[in-house]
């Protein structure tokens, strides 16, 4: 052996100051919430989105609840950010949707 290598475990024996790692285990309720989370994830994401943009914005409750701040409420760069909260909360779910090949196989 060269003096980089390891050394290989002799007769199945554990090497010692090694800790073995062990695989998770995935239960029905990990894949439940999982898909729970993603199908949150892309509904709000694209409420978020959306929403901002329709009529109904300037119809809700929030713009009545202090009339200052319908100045804000009405602004543009409001309603891009709030879009881009909701393009922020879309990647999330895409994403999550990539990781549910952590339960494959099990």
């Amino acid at each position: 052996m060269m003096s980089g290598e390891p050394d290989a475990p002799v007769n199945g024996e554990a090497i010692p100051g090694r800790v073995p790692v062990h695989r998770p285990v995935y239960h029905w309720f990990h894949k439940v919430s999982a898909v729970l989370f993603i199908t949150f994830c892309l509904e709000i994401g694209l409420f978020l989105l959306i929403f901002p943009w329709t009529g109904y914005w300037d119809n809700n409750f929030f713009p009545a609840l202090i009339p200052d701040w319908r100045q804000y409420w009405d602004n543009l760069y409001i309603r891009g950010a709030i879009s881009g909260i909701g393009v922020v909360d879309l990647y999330i779910g895409f994403v999550e949707i990539l990781r549910l090949r952590r339960f494959a196989g099990r």
